[in-house]
């Protein structure tokens, strides 16, 4: 019994000493541009070759949601814990603003070292918090400096990228070209090399490092060693529906299933290079002894469609789009999966709790610690993700799924559909019973009550969530809130 109080003291004084006086974690962040999660095999993706994913023990969430299934909107929201309408960042082309802060901000002020390797997307030369920033500019100085190695003559590489210019055919890699570069020439080569560098380095005061890879984003990039690794003919085109036709985009609508296919598989190859490059970070944070004393969290930055709906993109609602891949990995945890509803605004506030930071009111996500620990199986009711050039926003629960769209915007993303607008839609999915959201169930009866509540729950949290809280029509009626909310409102 003696020692049992003896236990219970110690950890009353450790649980109550200040957060500074606490031993901090480093912090690894990974993501990858444009990954999806049904794509790994820790997903349950029987094609898929990405061991050192795979590898990563921890936390496995199966339902994580990014905020906007657009790169900027949805990095600048998890890299501040903020929705991107708060901060005015929903569209591709906006820049953070300075005065938001940062995960690294946050970290900086209590002691980490910062880096960022690799894209951020803040459209800017701010740093916001990373000490060292290195990208695509420092890879090309170094590879200019050294020279490439030679490539065999003749060989077919992808031709310069230039997306809604030519077919989406050639932009999205189709032909399953490699980069005309060998793996050691590569950019996704060069920044897990620096990480690596980085942590071989690594000692004194805890760190916060973020690597941040270009790929699998079309097109779909990946060295001459890896041509030829996927026959196109072993995926399968998923089918489009009759229910589809309003809303495939133009550009897709000429793509034959051999072209489908063909970019199906330069998407799984460039997915096998960049998780070759996440073996090298780990492999090298191993080496470094700090294996043990890192907090490692794996992302994409939204999720990406393979033909589904019949889309080759994101910028949209369905699942395959928004859902997104999630991996935490405490020191020392057991590997796990939980289908608890997360927002990616909720990863700030967990790297903030593990790392005994405050969390700043200002930080609307939610800690996930209650998960880690296995404390809680349930996080959020309802996650709502937002894409403001279409107009666009869902919000789900466990089971049900709400899509609303004004129908009202000319889209400038090069995903129009070149029909008419075809005024508001409103859709509600049963993701249990049809996990494809094919069967719209918003004109039923029975499911009125439900499609009021959803409404009821969007307009509530736009209204919380508006920059501009005050330009918002004063009413009742949740539909004009919404319509009025959902046009962009960037920062300029």
């Amino acid at each position: 019994m003696r020692s049992v109080m003896v236990l219970a003291a110690v950890f009353l004084v450790v649980s109550s000493a200040p957060a500074a006086e606490r031993s901090r974690p480093n912090v690894l962040w990974i993501c990858a541009d444009d990954l999806a999660a049904y794509t790994l095999g820790t997903y349950g993706d029987a094609r898929a070759r990405t061991p050192n994913i795979d590898r990563l023990a921890g936390v496995r969430f199966d339902r994580a949601y990014c905020n906007s299934p657009v790169c900027t909107a949805s990095r600048q929201s998890f890299l501040t814990g903020r929705y991107p309408g708060t901060i005015g960042v929903t569209q591709l082309k906006s820049a953070l603003p300075d005065g938001e802060t940062t995960l690294a901000e946050l970290l900086a002020q209590v002691g980490y070292r910062t880096a960022a390797l690799g894209k951020m997307h803040f459209n800017s030369q701010l740093k916001h918090g990373f000490a060292l920033r290195l990208d695509l500019a420092d890879y090309q100085q170094a590879l200019k400096a050294r020279g490439r190695q030679p490539i065999p003559d003749g060989l077919r590489v992808q031709p310069a990228w230039r997306p809604f210019q030519d077919p989406a055919s050639v932009w999205l890699n189709s032909d399953r070209l490699p980069v005309g570069l060998a793996d050691d020439d590569m950019s996704g080569t060069w920044l897990a090399q620096q990480a690596a560098d980085y942590l071989r380095d690594a000692s004194g005061e805890p760190f916060f490092l973020m690597v941040s890879f270009y790929e699998p984003h079309s097109p779909f990039l990946f060295p001459v060693e890896y041509q030829g690794r996927r026959d196109p003919r072993s995926f399968t085109v998923p089918p489009v529906a009759p229910q589809d036709a309003w809303q495939v985009p133009a550009i897709f609508r000429d793509l034959t299933d051999e072209q489908k296919q063909g970019i199906m598989a330069a998407y799984y190859t460039s997915v096998e290079f960049v998780d070759k490059n996440i073996g090298l970070v780990l492999d090298a944070l191993q080496a470094s002894g700090h294996d043990e004393d890192t907090l490692i969290i794996l992302t994409g930055d939204h999720g990406y469609m393979l033909g589904q709906h019949g889309r080759f993109e994101k910028h949209c609602s369905y699942e395959p789009a928004v859902r997104a891949p999630l991996i935490i990995r405490p020191p020392a945890s057991q590997t796990r999966h939980t289908d608890a509803l997360v927002e990616f605004v909720d990863i700030v506030p967990t790297i903030l709790d593990l790392c005994h930071v405050d969390i700043p009111a200002t930080v609307q996500g939610r800690s996930l610690s209650g998960i880690l620990n296995g404390e809680q199986t349930r996080h959020r009711d309802h996650v709502v993700v937002e894409y403001s050039e279409n107009e666009e926003a869902m919000i789900r629960d466990h089971r049900f799924k709400l899509v609303y769209i004004t129908g009202r915007r000319q889209r400038e993303d090069g995903y129009a559909t070149a029909e008419p607008l075809k005024g508001r839609v409103i859709e509600l999915f049963d993701e249990q019973s049809d996990p494809d959201e094919l069967d719209n169930l918003a004109e039923r009866p029975e499911h009125a009550e439900k499609l009021a509540r959803f409404l009821r729950l969007l307009a509530d949290h736009l209204r919380r969530t508006a920059r501009q809280p005050e330009q918002l029509p004063k009413t009742g009626d949740p539909v004009t809130l919404i319509d009025a909310a959902l046009a962009p409102h960037d920062v300029q």
